[in-house]
């Protein structure tokens, strides 16, 4: 394995040789190159044919990328050439190119951008192969890319570093290219299903539309605070009051809390709602959006998450959330009903409280802490308490209870929806009591938003709303256990370079 002193010698190297080509007179940052063909294009156009026709034919192409790849036979050298969408192996000859094109080429390093143009050709083993007329150099890389047995592995490093990441690690590439697939067809699944793509403000004068703290900026122009998004909740259903009845943004949320490995302060949230539905009616259309996403990404519906497989064919399971806790606890239901025995068995059982609790939050404590692991298949959680619910309708037949539901998957929170509160005075209600718990302490707890009330009361039909987590999402679907894995710049404390 190299050790630094061996990479600060490498570095001064290809420092001399970038200054050699500089006083030859040749650019080593070309301003551009003209490729006809991707890695992609020659294996699907010239793939399947034989060295003879190969030979017959004479096919010219011309690629361009990073050398990963690089063997020298003194009048002779083998490269691999990779793009974004693969690799190609080019074969460059001092008889064919001349003796200034290869001394050229003998000035080339693992991680230098080259162009290539020639003849396609099979070698002995087989492979398909450039062999080079004419060779380029586009721009020269000043450091040393990881050694192809040691590889890039050091996840810190890894998530640092994401540029050199995606070059040494194909598979991480195709994690991000999985990512966007993922969003595209939520995006084409929801056009289809009538809803309209919007934008809404990314700062705002109040956070709301979820229990977390905010990130806090101060405009100089207005004189005023303002707070990255925690949620753009409130902003999408006045949308539903000024007339449009279906809605949906995929967008950025930030959250000034803890980092782990289900949890970034910076993170993709799709939020959605439905005018004229019930959480009934989105718990239905959430199983068919993440089968009919499965079929076109995964080609099937099963995932592969920690080495289980996950079959995501519905009908989903379902569960209110103090039925859960029951199953999965063995807790005596008679211990929900009561505060004093909940806490009691609660802190018997070291799930983490401060004792000041109320029943509905030492429940969702208990929920958390020790059902959350046991929801490998898809399961709904349904029916949350009204205290831990701000924003969601109660129940008719139980005003303690609201028509809520989160969506796990695999142990992971992936959705979280409800029917929407529409009843402006219940709202009002909620905010104080929300206002009640920030003066005790809570600051995660909900600011009154008067605008939110001002809106309500003009009249909003009855309204479903759901936000699903496109990170946790896009970690299913890839099998990946961080993240960190499945966001491209991951949040990290300062690193001196």
């Amino acid at each position: 394995m190299r050790t630094m002193e061996d990479i600060n010698d490498l570095v001064l190297q290809r420092i001399r040789k970038l200054k050699e080509l500089r006083s030859l007179g040749i650019n080593p940052y070309s301003s551009t190159y003209r490729a006809s063909n991707s890695s992609q294009d020659i294996a699907e156009k010239y793939g399947h044919l034989t060295a003879e026709e190969l030979k017959t034919m004479r096919y010219n192409c011309s690629i361009a990328g990073r050398v990963v790849a690089l063997r020298s036979f003194g009048k002779a050298a083998f490269s691999h050439i990779q793009d974004q969408a693969g690799r190609t192996q080019i074969y460059v000859k001092k008889e064919v190119v001349g003796e200034d094109a290869y001394s050229l080429f003998k000035k080339i390093d693992v991680g230098d951008f080259i162009g290539a143009e020639g003849m396609l050709f099979r070698t002995k083993t087989g492979e398909l192969t450039l062999e080079v007329g004419r060779v380029s150099l586009l721009s020269k890389s000043l450091r040393p890319l990881p050694e192809k047995w040691h590889g890039l592995t050091d996840k810190e490093t890894r998530y640092r570093q994401r540029y050199l990441d995606l070059v040494v690690n194909p598979e991480v590439k195709n994690v991000f290219v999985t990512r966007s697939r993922i969003i595209r067809h939520i995006k084409e699944f929801l056009d289809n299903h009538g809803f309209l793509e919007v934008e809404t403000p990314m700062m705002q004068p109040i956070p709301g539309g979820a229990t977390a703290r905010p990130f806090k900026t101060h405009h100089n122009a207005l004189g005023i605070d303002l707070y990255l998004r925690i949620a753009p909740e409130l902003y999408l259903k006045r949308l539903i009051v000024g007339g449009f009845e279906r809605v949906y943004e995929i967008n950025r949320n930030f959250r000034n809390e803890g980092i782990s490995v289900r949890h970034n302060p910076e993170f993709t949230m799709l939020e959605f709602y439905m005018a004229y539905a019930n959480y009934n009616d989105l718990m239905d259309l959430t199983e068919k959006m993440f089968t009919t996403i499965a079929g076109k990404v995964l080609g099937g519906m099963k995932l592969s998450v920690n080495n289980e497989e996950i079959d995501l064919t519905p009908p989903w399971g379902k569960l209110t959330l103090k039925d859960s806790v029951i199953k999965y606890t063995g807790i005596d239901p008679g211990i929900l009903e009561d505060r004093a025995l909940a806490l009691e068995w609660a802190r018997k059982e070291e799930v983490p409280l401060k004792g000041d609790e109320s029943l509905a939050r030492i429940t969702l404590e208990i929920f958390e802490k020790k059902v959350e692991e046991h929801l490998i298949k898809p399961t709904f959680i349904i029916d949350y308490p009204t205290e831990v619910s701000p924003l969601a309708r109660r129940k008719d037949d139980n005003p303690d209870i609201t028509e809520r539901f989160e969506l796990y998957i695999c142990g992971l929170e992936v959705a979280n929806a409800f029917s929407e509160l529409i009843d402006p005075e219940d709202q009002r209600e909620r905010f104080l009591s929300q206002e009640s718990e920030r003066a005790g302490g809570d600051e995660e707890a909900h600011q009154m938003d008067e605008d939110f009330i001002r809106a309500l009361e003009y009249g909003m039909p009855p309204t479903a709303g759901e936000g699903i987590g496109i990170d946790r999402l896009v970690m299913l679907f890839t099998g990946q256990n961080s993240i960190r894995d499945v966001i491209l710049f991951p949040h990290m404390r300062p690193d001196a370079c």
